[in-house]
């Protein structure tokens, strides 16, 4: 069984287009969580006819990569062999590359299957950006370099296979990096299974305040990886800089208390 958690967030004239891209894919589940969007998110999902949409609505902001925790832990409830991630603001088309992701867990026994959003990256990229140096630092220290470069599941659809999550704690979706540090110290399968260049993701563009805090909860959430694959107490700083970004704003409280509802009714 294979299903997609679609996070979103004000995602009001996109939504619909995500939606609909996914509902043509031969997949079982679609789940959108829906947390504190002001906008018309909600009515213009709402508007759509897909038997298969699932849709989980937070009245509060649940914060950046928490609503990935809560999908996987409802497309594990609904007996998913693979869980697959992609941003309710990713319009871009793209099917073929999902379903390559699919059968990365599927025919290629990944645990973590990746995207390649920079194929041909100019030399030296990590200066471009501290979130690429940050990225290669963690893959580096993992072992993970040489064949996944810079991908990580902050980046890009990804997608995770049902023994991942019966692994390692779902809570750990919350900060993409650490679920691949995790994967490495229990000798899961982790690859890159599919390109796609940044641009055709089509995500939608943001202000430069932004862009600044979520390089800051990247790199944050880079440290704090690399702190777990060590098994050192979990760090977001390097020297005199703390790197928090977004991380503040991660509803842990609201999600703790969703993964321990039990049983989780659908």
């Amino acid at each position: 069984m294979i299903s997609v958690v679609v996070p979103a967030k004000n995602e009001a004239g996109r939504i619909v287009t995500v939606l609909q891209n996914l509902a043509t894919l031969p997949v079982d589940h679609i789940i959108l969580v829906a947390n504190g969007s002001k906008d018309t998110t909600m009515q213009e999902v709402l508007q759509l006819r897909i038997p298969k949409l699932q849709i989980l609505y937070f009245n509060d902001c649940l914060g950046i990569d928490v609503p990935r925790a809560i999908g996987a832990k409802v497309a594990l409830a609904l007996g998913s062999d693979v869980i697959a991630f992609v941003d309710g603001d990713m319009v871009g088309t793209f099917s073929e590359n999902l379903m390559e992701l699919v059968d990365g867990i599927l025919l290629k026994h990944l645990d973590i299957a990746l995207t390649n959003c920079y194929p041909s990256p100019p030399r030296h990229i990590e200066r471009y950006n501290p979130t690429f140096q940050w990225r290669l630092n963690l893959n580096k220290e993992l072992g993970l370099d040489k064949k996944i470069n810079l991908a990580t599941p902050a980046h890009g659809p990804h997608a995770v296979s049902r023994r991942l999550l019966e692994t390692i704690p779902i809570r750990e979706l919350a900060i993409p990096p650490v679920p691949v540090a995790l994967a490495r110290i229990h000798k899961l399968r982790i690859d890159v299974a599919t390109t796609i260049p940044h641009y055709r993701l089509g995500s939608s563009i943001k202000n430069q305040i932004h862009t600044n805090k979520i390089i800051d909860t990247i790199v944050g959430d880079c440290l704090e990886a690399i702190a777990v694959f060590k098994t050192e107490p979990r760090n977001r700083q390097v020297s005199t800089r703390s790197y928090m970004g977004y991380n503040s704003e991660r509803r842990f409280d609201l999600l703790d208390h969703f993964l321990n509802e039990k049983p989780y009714s659908i």
